[in-house]
């Protein structure tokens, strides 16, 4: 396996409470090498959500470093921060995140109009992610006419449109039944493998681990290799 696409070092991520500073986030290491899926286990509050959005870019950390090739999320600027998830990072959320009032294609071409991909591209790109999430047949449906499932589909060939290095799931099985749970987390494990992203998906369902190369665990803001 190549060297890391994404590496952590001595992360940390605090929030000012009343009572005092509350750390979320203590003194995390972590390397992602692509083709690789890294599930990361812990119960709800253990800092799951706030560690993946500092290696995504979306918050900064209190101290430590967040590196991506080699570029340094924590000291970027917004616009680069900004360029950096629309060219390398794709985000699958548990809310499904999806735009309501566009289709399952538009919601999937946002990330190319973003980029500004040529419109022939964009579509074919569009027409190929579609067919690749096995919802070819419900381009021109809105989130509202899809089902749960679907829906997380439509949003994990949004997170894969524009080719991501890293590839982030936060709880994407979360508000999915079991069956169509483990049909998720097949789709996102053959994706990341089939196409070299350096994967990590955040759960508190134990099953999930079936799916990683490697598991890893978080409690109260600290992280072990499992």
């Amino acid at each position: 396996m190549s060297g890391p696409v994404l590496r952590a070092a001595a992360l940390s991520r605090s929030f000012p409470r009343a009572g005092g500073e509350v750390r979320a986030v203590t003194d995390v290491d972590l390397e992602l090498h692509p083709g690789e899926l890294v599930v990361l286990r812990g119960p709800s509050g253990s800092g799951k959500t706030t560690l993946l959005n500092m290696l995504g870019g979306l918050d900064r950390p209190t101290s430590g470093e967040v590196w991506i090739g080699d570029r340094e999320l924590s000291i970027a600027s917004e616009d680069e921060l900004s360029a950096l998830r629309s060219s390398t990072l794709g985000f699958v959320f548990q809310s499904f995140a999806l735009l309501p009032m566009l289709t399952a294609a538009e919601n999937i071409e946002v990330p190319l109009r973003i980029l500004r991909t040529d419109p022939a591209e964009r579509d074919a790109r569009v027409r190929e992610l579609l067919d690749l999430v096995g919802l070819g047949q419900h381009a021109n449906q809105r989130p509202d006419e899809l089902s749960g499932g679907q829906q997380q589909r439509v949003g994990i060939a949004r997170a894969l449109a524009n080719r991501p290095q890293v590839l982030i799931a936060d709880e994407p099985t979360g508000q999915l039944d079991s069956r169509t749970a483990v049909a998720m987390m097949t789709l996102i494990s053959e994706l990341v493998h089939e196409q070299g992203a350096a994967g990590i998906v955040s759960t508190h369902d134990p099953l999930m681990a079936s799916f990683a190369d490697r598991t890893m665990a978080i409690h109260d803001g600290h992280l072990t290799t499992t």
